[in-house]
């Protein structure tokens, strides 16, 4: 088989697993177009004869769209900070000072990962209950997402820290800085890329977080959109359409973000896998 040939097929591979990839959020856009017959025809439609544009605004409105939005970009970026702040000084103790104790906490971070969000919420829910901090409900989300999303962070900046070399801290020792000087004045602008990558996967993660959401917030003025799209969930559902015109709004905002920003992702992520 010629260079050519093996290249041809490779991106033939690479656009039919991208399709099958991608089809799931076609037909979410499409469905939500459709009437109530056409998405029960057969065969179905492709894309829809007299598409209902409309149905965007009408759930907007009637399901108050804009609350449940601003209540996940709230609940996603106290998430983000809290995760930042603390994790970033996290990471750069186990990337710098290496021992066997410091391995030993890394592997046990590695295993918080493991554990998911639905084994998680019933400790955290009696723990918060008895200091007093489902009374903030926000606050109590919001701590329990970055409780969740903090090993994540915390390997994956680990690494960026890794690749950079201690000489430049030394150096600006010798220069007179002190420890905390050369990580803020050196160590940190050159990690900012890894950080910033970081930050944005935990950000679509919180901005999607369900379970800590529906089991915490039961005031619907505070609740996410992903809480506000399991309120369509009933025995006897049938609006499809709306399901996935909520589904679109709630979606397309993190496909946008990870389109604009997927070299810069891309890069981060491998500049610290390299290393």
């Amino acid at each position: 088989m010629s260079e050519t040939t093996r290249h041809r097929l490779m991106f033939a591979i690479a656009l039919a697993l991208a399709a099958i990839y991608l089809f799931p959020l076609y037909w979410m856009y499409v469905t939500a177009l459709k009437t109530g017959s056409s998405m029960f025809a057969t065969p179905p439609e492709l894309f829809p004869s007299e598409p209902q544009w409309g149905v965007y605004a009408f759930v907007w409105e009637s399901r108050n769209m804009g609350r449940y939005l601003w209540n996940s970009l709230l609940i996603a970026v106290g998430a983000v900070t809290l995760v930042t702040v603390l994790g970033t000084g996290c990471a750069y103790v186990l990337a710098r000072y290496r021992s066997r104790w410091v391995d030993a906490g890394l592997f046990l971070i590695l295993m918080l990962q493991v554990l998911p969000a639905s084994l998680m919420i019933t400790p955290i829910f009696v723990g918060f209950s008895q200091i007093g901090l489902i009374a903030s409900p926000r606050l109590a989300v919001i701590i329990a997402i970055a409780a969740k999303a903090m090993p994540f962070f915390v390997v994956l900046v680990r690494a960026t820290f890794m690749s950079v070399p201690m000489e430049l801290e030394e150096a600006a020792l010798v220069d007179g800085n002190s420890r905390i000087g050369a990580f803020f004045n050196i160590v940190l602008p050159l990690a900012r890329n890894g950080i910033l990558v970081s930050a944005i996967l935990i950000f679509m993660q919180a901005f999607g977080e369900f379970v800590y959401s529906k089991s915490m917030i039961q005031t619907i003025e505070l609740q996410p959109a992903s809480v506000g799209l399991n309120s369509f969930m009933g025995p006897n559902t049938n609006e499809w359409n709306n399901i996935m015109a909520f589904a679109t709004i709630y979606v397309t905002p993190i496909l946008a973000l990870f389109v604009l920003l997927q070299r810069r992702i891309v890069s981060g992520l491998t500049s610290g896998a390299l290393k």
